[in-house]
Order: structure tokens, then C-alpha cells, then sequence
């Protein structure tokens, strides 16, 4: 026996949609669950984080901050990962997601000029640091904004 064969018992899952309230034979009969009165075995239950009156938690914390829904994630990107690549390559996002360097380009990809850069790239992305910029083009690189 190993962990990736293990199964549970036969017959000891019960699917989602059993149906309660059908007599004791069923297993579920009678109080279909809900055990003896009680608030809880009532229809009409309180909502999920309902505390029997009580100022909830989710109004007793304070707001804070504002999400603003135009904001951009941009992804940062070192220059010293762009050593990875061969001289004279293109780098785009599809390539730095090929190589691994990044997973999500989510809003855009943004070079920035930390590290050294030793070879020649044509480099296309959605934006630059000045320094970033000025040390891909001082080996004769290109920096293209898409």
C-alpha cells in the first residue's frame, strides 16, 4: 500500500446531494441532521458571521485605505536577470517568461538598473528606469518601449 493509492472505505462517502429528511432508514431521517431545536435546527438560521446580536467583527474593526481600481501592477525586473540570454538576443515578456525570469506579466514588465549587463540585447518591454535604459544602450543594445 502506498499514500498515492490510498482510497476511503467502500461505502463510507456520501455524495453532496444525499437527501435529508427522508425517514429513519435513511440514516438522515427525523431531525434530517439538525439535531434536537435550538436555533440552528430552525428555518431561517442566522447568516454566516452572525454573533446573536452582538456589534460583528467585521464592524467592530476600522476602515482603512482606499483600493484604487485604475491602478496598474507592473512587474520589476533587475537588469542583472537579463544576463541569463545570449548576446544580440531579443528580449520580450514571452521571453522572460520562457527563460523563467518571470511567471505573470500581469499589468506590464518594468527594467530596472540593478546589477550589470555584459552582452548586447534588443530589449522590448512596457518600461525603463533611466539607468536601465542608459546601460542597455551603452553596449550597444537597443530599448524599446511596446
Amino acid at each position: 500500500m502506498e499514500l498515492s493509492n490510498l482510497r476511503p472505505a467502500e461505502g463510507s462517502k456520501h455524495s453532496n446531494n444525499f437527501r435529508r429528511g427522508r425517514g429513519h432508514g435513511s440514516g438522515n431521517g427525523k431531525t434530517a441532521g439538525k439535531g434536537h431545536k435550538g436555533q440552528k435546527a430552525r428555518s431561517g438560521a442566522p447568516r454566516i458571521g452572525f454573533e446573536g446580536g452582538q456589534m460583528p467583527l467585521y464592524r467592530r474593526l476600522p476602515k482603512r485605505g482606499f483600493t484604487n481600481i485604475n491602478t496598474k501592477r507592473i512587474v520589476a525586473i533587475n537588469l542583472s536577470a537579463l544576463e541569463r540570454f545570449e548576446d544580440g538576443a531579443t528580449v520580450d515578456v514571452d521571453a522572460l517568461i520562457e527563460a523563467g525570469v518571470i511567471k505573470n506579466p500581469r499589468d506590464g514588465v518594468k527594467i530596472l538598473g540593478n546589477g550589470e549587463l555584459t552582452k548586447k540585447l534588443n530589449v522590448r518591454v512596457d518600461a525603463y528606469s533611466a539607468s536601465a535604459k542608459e546601460k542597455i544602450e551603452a553596449l550597444g543594445g537597443t530599448a524599446e518601449v511596446m
